[in-house]
């Protein structure tokens, strides 16, 4: 709460926008709803936004693989999110109008319809944006050259594929992270730990029977996750040195220090 404090303070435009960026598995869900319920508490008007929320639907990615590289079907690197929406969300809160937050669902794999978006009424004071990749920075082009795992060596042995992301969060996604007035970053020990921490989410979603979600394997975990390698651990040895806040976590998610 110190965060959104600092940020209100001083603040003739609302809403301030928190950003939390964390590897799959980190618990930025469960951060989200305890800094929600804090500003509740201290009676701040407070919603929250995933990037998830704003993944191009099923058939804008398949035009993308078709068009780019096949690895675009894949929903999560940018590229594949409508970064464009999420800049009209925060034009339109600190306007003072109702806004709509959209929501995607994984099951369908597209967005649900806009009848189903949640609506922030006027006046909302702090938006908690989180994602894996909230606030990163890109690559420089040199360090692009050399794949980081096997799915970059066998299916992107070009690069055209990495260099498309890269370029995409060098470009409009640096306009929407500049909206972020705090950065906080749940650091993980490493990207190593990620393929546990996505496993156990699967297992929960195996064990809640969500319907309609599909669990995956550990194979289909490992192939998954790759995708996100390269920028998670660019972000774990980038991102610390200028986030407002590091929340440096141990394989368990337990907060080691803070920072």
């Amino acid at each position: 709460m110190e965060q959104v404090h600092s940020a209100l303070a001083g603040r003739r435009m609302w809403p301030v926008v928190i950003g939390i960026c964390g590897a799959q598995g980190s618990g930025k869900s469960t951060a989200v709803r305890a800094l929600i319920e804090a500003c509740g508490e201290a009676g701040l008007s407070a919603a929250a936004l995933s990037l998830d929320d704003l993944y191009l639907g099923h058939e804008e990615r398949q035009e993308l693989s078709r068009a780019v590289h096949p690895l675009l079907a894949t929903r999560g690197v940018p590229g594949t999110h409508d970064v464009m929406l999420g800049l009209d969300i925060l034009d339109a809160l600190e306007a003072g109008f109702p806004v709509a937050l959209p929501r995607f669902d994984k099951a369908s794999d597209d967005r649900l319809a806009e009848r189903d978006w949640p609506i922030v009424q006027p006046g909302c004071q702090v938006l908690v944006f989180e994602g894996w990749c909230v606030g990163a920075f890109p690559q420089a082009s040199s360090a692009l050259v050399d794949p980081v795992n096997a799915l970059e060596a066998k299916e992107d042995g070009d690069g055209r594929w990495r260099r498309y992301v890269n370029d995409a969060l060098g470009d409009v996604y640096q306009r929407l992270f500049a909206r972020i007035d705090r950065l906080v970053l749940l650091a993980s020990p490493g990207f190593e730990v990620v393929h546990d921490w996505r496993l156990e989410q699967e297992r929960d979603l195996a064990g809640e029977e969500h319907k309609g979600v599909h669990v995956m394997d550990e194979d289909r975990i490992a192939r998954f996750i790759a995708h996100y390698e390269r920028l998670t651990r660019w972000i774990l040895s980038e991102m610390p040195a200028r986030a407002n806040l590091v929340i440096q976590l141990d394989a368990r998610r337990r907060p080691l220090r803070i920072a």
